[in-house]
Protein backbone atom coordinates (compact mmCIF):
# COMPACT_ATOMS: atom_id res chain seq x y z
CA UNK A 1 0.00 0.00 0.00
CA UNK A 2 2.85 2.41 0.81
CA UNK A 3 4.29 1.93 -2.68
CA UNK A 4 0.89 2.64 -4.24
CA UNK A 5 0.43 5.87 -2.29
CA UNK A 6 3.95 7.00 -3.13
CA UNK A 7 3.40 6.21 -6.79
CA UNK A 8 0.22 8.27 -7.12
CA UNK A 9 1.68 11.17 -5.15
CA UNK A 10 3.31 12.54 -8.32
CA UNK A 11 1.15 14.52 -10.81
CA UNK A 12 3.03 13.17 -13.85
CA UNK A 13 2.41 9.57 -12.76
CA UNK A 14 -1.25 10.36 -12.13
CA UNK A 15 -1.45 11.77 -15.66
CA UNK A 16 0.04 8.58 -17.09
CA UNK A 17 -2.56 6.52 -15.20
CA UNK A 18 -5.32 8.80 -16.50
CA UNK A 19 -4.10 8.36 -20.07
CA UNK A 20 -3.99 4.57 -19.68
CA UNK A 21 -7.49 4.72 -18.24
CA UNK A 22 -8.61 6.53 -21.39
CA UNK A 23 -6.76 4.19 -23.76
CA UNK A 24 -5.10 1.02 -22.50
CA UNK A 25 -2.16 -0.81 -24.05
CA UNK A 26 -0.06 2.23 -25.03
CA UNK A 27 3.63 2.06 -25.95
CA UNK A 28 6.35 4.16 -24.35
CA UNK A 29 6.35 6.47 -27.37
CA UNK A 30 2.62 7.06 -27.09
CA UNK A 31 2.89 7.78 -23.37
CA UNK A 32 5.80 10.17 -23.91
CA UNK A 33 3.54 12.26 -26.14
CA UNK A 34 1.37 13.06 -23.10
CA UNK A 35 4.38 14.58 -21.29
CA UNK A 36 6.14 16.53 -24.09
CA UNK A 37 8.22 18.57 -21.63
CA UNK A 38 9.75 15.43 -20.12
CA UNK A 39 12.57 13.29 -21.52
CA UNK A 40 11.95 9.72 -22.64
CA UNK A 41 14.15 8.57 -19.75
CA UNK A 42 12.01 10.54 -17.28
CA UNK A 43 8.81 8.92 -18.54
CA UNK A 44 10.47 5.51 -18.32
CA UNK A 45 11.36 6.17 -14.68
CA UNK A 46 7.77 7.15 -13.86
CA UNK A 47 6.48 4.00 -15.55
CA UNK A 48 9.00 1.91 -13.60
CA UNK A 49 7.67 3.35 -10.31
CA UNK A 50 4.08 2.64 -11.37
CA UNK A 51 4.98 -0.91 -12.42
CA UNK A 52 6.81 -1.60 -9.15
CA UNK A 53 3.71 -0.42 -7.28
CA UNK A 54 1.57 -2.80 -9.33
CA UNK A 55 -0.45 0.01 -10.91
CA UNK A 56 0.85 -0.69 -14.40
CA UNK A 57 1.51 -4.03 -16.08
CA UNK A 58 3.26 -4.61 -19.40
CA UNK A 59 3.09 -7.00 -22.31
CA UNK A 60 5.94 -7.42 -24.81
CA UNK A 61 5.32 -8.39 -28.42
CA UNK A 62 8.30 -8.29 -30.72
CA UNK A 63 10.11 -5.02 -30.18
CA UNK A 64 7.03 -3.31 -28.74
CA UNK A 65 6.11 -3.06 -25.08
CA UNK A 66 2.50 -2.25 -24.20
CA UNK A 67 1.44 -0.69 -20.89
CA UNK A 68 -1.84 -1.42 -19.10
CA UNK A 69 -3.53 0.13 -16.10
CA UNK A 70 -3.90 -2.48 -13.34
CA UNK A 71 -6.90 -1.57 -11.14
CA UNK A 72 -6.36 -4.22 -8.46
CA UNK A 73 -4.23 -2.13 -6.03
CA UNK A 74 -6.74 0.71 -6.29
CA UNK A 75 -9.56 -1.72 -5.57
CA UNK A 76 -7.70 -3.04 -2.52
CA UNK A 77 -7.31 0.52 -1.20
CA UNK A 78 -11.04 0.99 -1.70
CA UNK A 79 -11.87 -2.21 0.14
CA UNK A 80 -9.52 -1.48 3.04
CA UNK A 81 -10.44 2.13 3.72
CA UNK A 82 -13.01 3.82 1.50
CA UNK A 83 -15.65 1.09 1.74
CA UNK A 84 -15.56 1.36 5.53
CA UNK A 85 -16.99 4.87 5.36
CA UNK A 86 -18.98 4.99 2.16
CA UNK A 87 -21.35 2.78 0.22
CA UNK A 88 -19.21 0.48 -1.94
CA UNK A 89 -19.28 1.47 -5.58
CA UNK A 90 -17.26 -0.27 -8.21
CA UNK A 91 -16.18 2.19 -10.92
CA UNK A 92 -15.05 1.38 -14.40
CA UNK A 93 -11.35 1.41 -13.54
CA UNK A 94 -9.93 -0.40 -16.50
CA UNK A 95 -9.19 1.54 -19.69
CA UNK A 96 -10.18 0.60 -23.23
CA UNK A 97 -7.88 -0.52 -26.03
CA UNK A 98 -8.81 -0.45 -29.70
CA UNK A 99 -9.14 -3.91 -31.27
CA UNK A 100 -9.89 -5.46 -34.65
CA UNK A 101 -12.99 -4.12 -36.33
CA UNK A 102 -14.86 -7.39 -35.99
CA UNK A 103 -15.10 -9.10 -32.64
CA UNK A 104 -14.96 -12.50 -34.31
CA UNK A 105 -11.20 -12.70 -34.78
CA UNK A 106 -8.82 -13.69 -32.01
CA UNK A 107 -6.52 -10.90 -30.83
CA UNK A 108 -2.78 -11.46 -30.49
CA UNK A 109 -2.37 -9.14 -27.49
CA UNK A 110 -4.65 -8.57 -24.51
CA UNK A 111 -7.23 -5.82 -24.29
CA UNK A 112 -6.44 -5.57 -20.61
CA UNK A 113 -4.28 -7.20 -17.95
CA UNK A 114 -5.27 -7.60 -14.30
CA UNK A 115 -2.63 -8.52 -11.73
CA UNK A 116 -2.53 -9.26 -7.99
CA UNK A 117 -0.01 -10.72 -5.55
CA UNK A 118 -1.33 -13.29 -3.10
CA UNK A 119 0.39 -14.60 0.03
CA UNK A 120 -0.22 -18.26 -0.63
CA UNK A 121 0.93 -21.17 -2.76
CA UNK A 122 0.20 -21.68 -6.44
CA UNK A 123 -1.75 -24.84 -5.57
CA UNK A 124 -4.01 -23.02 -3.11
CA UNK A 125 -4.80 -20.22 -5.55
CA UNK A 126 -5.49 -22.75 -8.30
CA UNK A 127 -7.86 -24.60 -5.99
CA UNK A 128 -9.72 -21.34 -5.34
CA UNK A 129 -10.11 -20.93 -9.12
CA UNK A 130 -11.49 -24.42 -9.84
CA UNK A 131 -13.29 -25.35 -6.61
CA UNK A 132 -17.02 -24.50 -6.79
CA UNK A 133 -17.27 -24.26 -2.99
CA UNK A 134 -14.72 -21.43 -3.22
CA UNK A 135 -15.81 -19.62 -6.38
CA UNK A 136 -19.21 -19.09 -4.80
CA UNK A 137 -17.49 -16.95 -2.17
CA UNK A 138 -15.95 -14.44 -4.57
CA UNK A 139 -17.31 -14.96 -8.13
CA UNK A 140 -20.57 -13.10 -7.53
CA UNK A 141 -22.10 -16.08 -5.76
CA UNK A 142 -21.66 -18.48 -8.69
CA UNK A 143 -20.30 -22.03 -8.66
CA UNK A 144 -17.96 -23.18 -11.41
CA UNK A 145 -18.53 -26.50 -13.14
CA UNK A 146 -16.06 -28.21 -15.51
CA UNK A 147 -14.15 -31.43 -16.02
CA UNK A 148 -11.06 -29.25 -16.60
CA UNK A 149 -10.01 -30.90 -19.85
CA UNK A 150 -9.28 -29.19 -23.15
CA UNK A 151 -12.40 -28.81 -25.29
CA UNK A 152 -14.85 -29.39 -22.43
CA UNK A 153 -17.38 -26.83 -21.16
CA UNK A 154 -16.82 -24.46 -18.26
CA UNK A 155 -19.91 -22.91 -16.73
CA UNK A 156 -20.78 -20.75 -13.72
CA UNK A 157 -24.14 -21.29 -12.02
CA UNK A 158 -26.21 -19.08 -9.72
CA UNK A 159 -27.55 -20.60 -6.45
CA UNK A 160 -30.95 -21.17 -8.12
CA UNK A 161 -29.33 -23.33 -10.81
CA UNK A 162 -29.53 -20.81 -13.67
CA UNK A 163 -26.37 -20.46 -15.77
CA UNK A 164 -24.51 -17.17 -15.37
CA UNK A 165 -22.03 -17.97 -18.13
CA UNK A 166 -20.97 -20.55 -20.66
CA UNK A 167 -17.57 -21.30 -22.14
CA UNK A 168 -14.93 -23.83 -23.10
CA UNK A 169 -11.51 -24.88 -21.86
CA UNK A 170 -9.08 -23.78 -24.60
CA UNK A 171 -5.90 -24.89 -22.84
CA UNK A 172 -4.95 -25.92 -19.32
CA UNK A 173 -1.67 -26.51 -17.51
CA UNK A 174 -2.65 -27.10 -13.89
CA UNK A 175 -1.81 -25.43 -11.59
CA UNK A 176 -0.11 -22.73 -13.66
CA UNK A 177 -2.26 -21.62 -16.57
CA UNK A 178 -5.87 -21.71 -17.72
CA UNK A 179 -7.23 -20.32 -20.99
CA UNK A 180 -10.98 -20.26 -21.52
CA UNK A 181 -13.72 -18.70 -23.58
CA UNK A 182 -16.30 -16.89 -21.44
CA UNK A 183 -19.80 -16.07 -22.66
CA UNK A 184 -21.80 -13.96 -20.21
CA UNK A 185 -25.47 -14.96 -20.14
CA UNK A 186 -26.95 -12.47 -17.67
CA UNK A 187 -27.71 -9.87 -20.34
CA UNK A 188 -29.04 -10.25 -23.90
CA UNK A 189 -26.66 -7.59 -25.21
CA UNK A 190 -23.69 -9.54 -23.85
CA UNK A 191 -24.95 -12.71 -25.51
CA UNK A 192 -25.17 -10.90 -28.87
CA UNK A 193 -21.62 -9.57 -28.52
CA UNK A 194 -20.23 -13.09 -28.23
CA UNK A 195 -17.61 -14.65 -25.94
CA UNK A 196 -14.45 -13.12 -24.55
CA UNK A 197 -11.23 -15.04 -24.05
CA UNK A 198 -9.45 -15.13 -20.67
CA UNK A 199 -6.00 -16.36 -19.67
CA UNK A 200 -5.38 -16.97 -15.96
CA UNK A 201 -1.70 -17.48 -15.08
CA UNK A 202 -0.09 -18.26 -11.72
CA UNK A 203 3.60 -17.73 -10.97
CA UNK A 204 5.55 -18.24 -7.74
CA UNK A 205 7.38 -14.97 -6.99
CA UNK A 206 9.51 -14.89 -3.82
CA UNK A 207 7.09 -17.04 -1.87
CA UNK A 208 4.00 -15.23 -3.14
CA UNK A 209 1.73 -15.99 -6.07
CA UNK A 210 1.54 -13.54 -8.96
CA UNK A 211 -1.95 -13.92 -10.43
CA UNK A 212 -2.31 -12.44 -13.91
CA UNK A 213 -5.57 -12.39 -15.83
CA UNK A 214 -5.46 -11.34 -19.49
CA UNK A 215 -8.59 -10.40 -21.40
CA UNK A 216 -8.81 -10.86 -25.18
CA UNK A 217 -11.30 -10.60 -28.06
CA UNK A 218 -13.42 -7.77 -26.67
CA UNK A 219 -14.42 -4.69 -28.70
CA UNK A 220 -13.59 -1.27 -27.26
CA UNK A 221 -17.16 0.00 -27.45
CA UNK A 222 -18.76 -3.20 -26.15
CA UNK A 223 -20.92 -3.69 -23.11
CA UNK A 224 -18.83 -6.80 -22.43
CA UNK A 225 -15.72 -4.70 -21.79
CA UNK A 226 -17.64 -2.36 -19.51
CA UNK A 227 -19.04 -5.28 -17.52
CA UNK A 228 -15.65 -6.99 -17.21
CA UNK A 229 -13.88 -3.76 -16.29
CA UNK A 230 -16.28 -3.36 -13.38
CA UNK A 231 -16.37 -7.01 -12.36
CA UNK A 232 -12.80 -8.27 -12.54
CA UNK A 233 -11.34 -6.05 -9.77
CA UNK A 234 -14.00 -7.37 -7.37
CA UNK A 235 -13.46 -11.00 -8.42
CA UNK A 236 -9.67 -10.95 -8.17
CA UNK A 237 -9.69 -8.95 -4.93
CA UNK A 238 -12.24 -11.39 -3.52
CA UNK A 239 -10.12 -14.39 -4.53
CA UNK A 240 -7.08 -12.81 -2.87
CA UNK A 241 -9.06 -12.11 0.31
CA UNK A 242 -10.47 -15.64 0.39
CA UNK A 243 -7.11 -17.35 -0.01
CA UNK A 244 -5.29 -15.09 2.44
CA UNK A 245 -7.96 -14.74 5.17
CA UNK A 246 -10.52 -17.48 4.52
CA UNK A 247 -13.21 -14.89 3.83
CA UNK A 248 -14.39 -13.29 0.61
CA UNK A 249 -15.46 -9.66 0.19
CA UNK A 250 -18.90 -8.21 0.97
CA UNK A 251 -21.27 -8.26 -1.98
CA UNK A 252 -20.91 -5.10 -4.10
CA UNK A 253 -24.68 -4.95 -4.37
Amino acid sequence: MDEVFRAINDPSRRLLLDKLNEQDGQTLGELCAHLPEMTRYGVMNHLRVLEEAGLVTTHKKGRSKYHYLNPIPIRLIHDRWISKYAEPRVGAIAGIKARLETGEQSMDKPVHIYKAYIRSSVEEVWDAMVNPDKTVQYFYGTRVESSWEVGTPIKYFYPDGDAASDGEIISIDAPKRLEISFQALWDEELVKEGPAREVWALTDVNGMVELTVELYDVAEDSKTLAEFSNGFPYIISGLKSLVETGEGLPSPG
